[in-house]
């Protein structure tokens, strides 16, 4: 499938510039709130897509799925990006769905762009979303999928978040943001996200006390042949979806979306 970015760089930019200032679309919306007893387990793959029958057999409750192409030299991902048919699969066997964005990693990770980087990444990860059936009113996961030190969190990945949840809030969606204890702090304290993904590397042990998912397992499980990662869910809301539900605050979203398309056409 071939994405297009629905509106020229200025149009997203001034969307962008709108969704801050204003803090309107998703505002009202209910923040996920965590740490508890774990309610159960996701999972999230990229080589391939284990069918949602041997997912719910293995006592999973859905999964964090890519809304992101496979970056050059990463063309063994088949299970980027997610499909229609797959969270049209889970919706028959009870599960359920939530969305990541990441398609560079190491050397080539999003974040390393900054702010700039976004003009290409959110339009992609809308697209992708969009097209596997994902609603409005959903959380997309930024992934900063590495132990970043402060500086790069000031100079690269906090405009980088920041220009994101501007994009996603103005096209009435939430924020969700993968990444290690110190990301995850960092953002709260920056208001950024309202869902989060914590993984342990550079995490010391330690677990953030607003992390909805706790990456905990990594390349040393199966299901039907694929290699899964399995995470442990600390909050009802993870941030997941089925294939076209409707969204909470639909009527403000639609505000914004509607607002987000009259700027890009200016």
């Amino acid at each position: 499938m071939s994405i297009t970015p629905s509106m020229n760089r200025r149009g997203f930019l001034r969307a962008a510039a709108v969704a801050v200032a204003a803090g309107a679309v998703g505002a009202t919306l209910p923040k996920a709130h965590a740490l508890g007893p774990v309610l159960g387990t996701v999972i999230d793959y990229s080589a391939a897509a284990p069918g949602a029958a041997d997912i719910k057999a293995a006592g999973h409750l859905g999964a964090v799925r890519y809304v992101s192409g496979r970056r050059p030299g990463a063309e063994w991902m088949l299970g980027k990006p997610v499909t229609a048919s797959e969270t049209q699969d889970f919706a028959n066997h009870g599960l359920t769905v939530a969305s990541v964005y990441q398609y560079g990693k190491d050397v080539t990770a999003d974040w390393k762009q900054g702010a700039a980087g976004v003009v290409t990444h959110a339009p992609q990860a809308i697209a992708y979303h969009r097209a596997a059936g994902g609603p409005t009113g959903r959380p997309i996961y930024i992934a900063i999928d590495d132990n970043p030190t402060r500086a790069q969190y000031d100079n690269q990945i906090r405009p980088y978040l920041q220009a994101f949840q501007a994009a996603l809030q103005a096209a009435g969606y939430q924020t969700g943001v993968y990444g290690n204890y110190n990301v995850v702090d960092w953002a709260v304290a920056d208001g950024l996200g309202q869902y989060f993904w914590m993984h342990n590397w550079g995490s010391g042990g330690r677990i953030h006390p607003r992390t909805t998912l706790h990456q905990v397992r990594i390349d040393k499980d199966r299901i039907g042949g694929v290699g899964i990662d399995i995470n442990n869910v600390y909050a009802h809301d993870w941030g997941q979806w089925t294939p076209d539900q409707a969204a909470p605050g639909q009527a403000q979203i639609q505000q914004g979306v509607d607002a987000l398309r009259n700027l890009s056409t200016q």
